[in-house]
């Protein structure tokens, strides 16, 4: 758990304007974290333009802000810094990790929280390399103690400010080629026509995205069956109005992804399923 002590790091010089930094962790809003964050980049870095993606990840579900990132950064501006704390191993000796790719930077634990953007930049690379990470070693642009709680505040939050201030991406630290990737992102085939999957997260809105991807699913009603919790679903539609109110279905979500809905009240109450949940797909016929 983050401690609350504050100190302060030498802001870089740079004629180079000040870039967007976007935030996500799972800090929530009841406690001083995220702002200390802020605080912290401020200092270094004062004209930066710091967005909040999102700190209500649930806490320590590394695949939930792997996905909320990668469905966020595409809609910055390429140079955007995108700092990630989602870190249930900070303190441990999980290297802190900064990332070149798609034309944005991300600062945050090598903890697998990266793996889909890496695949996705992989995909997109068209044989030319797919991505620069470095180990961050360099402490002179984190602040002058290092806790073993709170990396967000000491480490993640000034590399991004200094980055921002016109540091050069080389000073982090070395380049790396092992960093952690897993593929929480990816179901599993366990027959001819059998997926194992499971739920990125749910939304505030109860609709549960799981990681079976649209178009390498293309699923119509009745040719599927997706067991979720107790539940067999075995209908899409198109829109939430599509669908009596409490009926469980397939929704194709704007993220791409296939999402357990009903329309006016929550799926993930319904079925007792969260963040991580196991679903199971069948292909009939």
């Amino acid at each position: 758990m983050p401690t609350a002590t504050s100190r302060k790091s030498t802001p870089a010089t740079s004629g180079k304007a000040a870039q967007i930094i976007t935030l996500l962790t799972d800090f929530g809003s009841r406690d001083a974290y995220a702002a200390i964050m802020k605080g912290v980049i401020l200092g270094i870095a004062p004209d930066a333009r710091i967005v909040d993606v999102c700190h209500e990840v649930t806490p320590y579900q590394i695949p939930e802000a792997g996905f909320v990132l990668c469905q966020s950064f595409r809609y910055f501006p390429k140079g955007t810094i995108h700092v990630v704390v989602v870190d249930p191993g900070v303190g441990s000796e999980r290297r802190p990790l900064a990332v070149e790719a798609l034309g944005h930077r991300f600062i945050g634990p090598d903890n697998g929280v990266f793996s889909m953007l890496f695949r996705e930049a992989a995909s997109a690379s068209a044989g030319k390399l797919p991505y620069k990470a470095r180990e961050i070693t360099n402490r002179r642009l984190g602040l002058s103690t290092l806790s073993s709680t709170f990396h967000g505040r000491d480490l993640f939050a000034p590399a991004a400010a200094h980055l921002a201030a016109g540091a050069a991406f080389s000073t982090l630290g070395p380049l790396i080629d092992d960093a952690l990737r897993q593929d929480w992102d990816l179901p599993i085939r366990t027959g001819k026509r059998f997926w194992q999957g499971a739920v990125f997260k749910a939304d505030r809105f109860g609709n549960l995205i799981t990681n079976f991807r649209c178009k390498d699913f293309p699923l119509a009603t009745d040719a599927f069956e997706l067991q979720a919790g107790l539940e067999r679903i075995r209908t899409v539609r198109p829109h939430f109005a599509a669908s009596a109110p409490g009926e469980l279905f397939l929704l194709a979500g704007s993220s791409g992804y296939w999402e357990i809905a009903a329309n006016q009240t929550s799926a993930a109450q319904m079925l007792g399923l969260t963040g991580g949940s196991p679903v199971e797909l069948a292909i009939l016929g």
